[in-house]
């Protein structure tokens, strides 16, 4: 436990060390104000009780529009890679228009869609999920394909038909790959709500729309503050879908990894 734990300390400490570093000495102290130093972020963004409500309030609406991006980026990326794993000619004709959305700059996108789809929620959602659904797609597919020769020939003799060694052998050799995916996309969905916050600025303000805000009016304790609070937020989502990947597939994909013992 200590070997995985203190590597993260000693890092944690060293960039916290030269944040201090150019704050206090680097920067003069009219400028103090592009970094501010830790302990006055924490003092101004989250010691202050109607501060720490509004900055969590703004995180439970991109937290909402971040996990429902998610879980259709989910659902259409493993739809579309079933698809494709079972018809060639379905991977031909979509897979080519997946990799452009990712090719694609996001934020060339999401002026577009304000004026086709609105400024609200949907808009939003949307762009969660143009950034999410590609690593699902990919992953998924890749894993779809990783079953051996070996254990698809034995399923064609026991007569086992296309949806059934879909069933009892891609999908369960696929999901160390889905979950890689799924920890990927979960990141870019986060990311993906604070840039739709920067353009839709319609209903209920998000992470993003605070972050824009105290920009504009110089705060930047409280905007380093936002920044952190969904820095962390991704690191959650990340790490939930990396312990699920690890109570559902761990124990026999490490062994499948590893060998079995001679």
């Amino acid at each position: 436990m200590k070997s995985k734990v203190l590597p993260v300390l000693a890092v944690s400490a060293l960039m916290i060390g030269a944040w201090y570093v150019v704050s206090l000495v680097v920067l003069a102290p009219q400028r103090r104000f592009l970094l501010p130093a830790p302990h006055e972020v924490l003092l101004v963004g989250f010691g202050d009780r109607d501060k720490l409500l509004e900055l969590l309030s703004a995180l439970v609406v991109s937290a909402r529009v971040a996990l429902l991006g998610l879980v259709i980026a989910v659902v259409v990326g493993v739809a579309l890679a079933v698809l494709m794993s079972l018809a060639s000619w379905v991977e031909r004709a979509v897979y080519p228009y997946a990799v452009v959305l990712q090719t694609v700059p996001i934020l060339a996108l999401v002026p577009l869609f304000g004026f086709w789809f609105g400024f609200g929620l949907g808009s939003r959602v949307l762009v969660c999920v143009l950034v999410a659904v590609f690593p699902v797609i990919a992953n998924t597919l890749f894993g779809l394909r990783s079953a051996g020769r070996n254990l698809h020939d034995l399923l064609s003799l026991h007569r086992a038909g296309t949806w059934r060694t879909l069933v009892k052998l891609q999908f369960p050799a696929a999901l160390p790959a889905v979950f890689t995916g799924l920890r990927i996309s979960a990141g870019l969905s986060v990311i993906g709500a604070v840039v739709g916050d920067f353009f839709f600025k319609q209903g209920e303000p998000g992470i993003g729309i605070l972050i824009d805000l105290y920009r504009q009016r110089l705060q930047s304790e409280q905007m380093f503050a936002a920044v952190l609070l969904s820095s962390a937020f991704g690191i959650v989502v990340f790490w939930f879908f990396g312990f699920l990947a690890k109570r559902v597939v761990g124990g026999w994909y490490r062994f499948e990894r590893d060998g079995a013992p001679g």
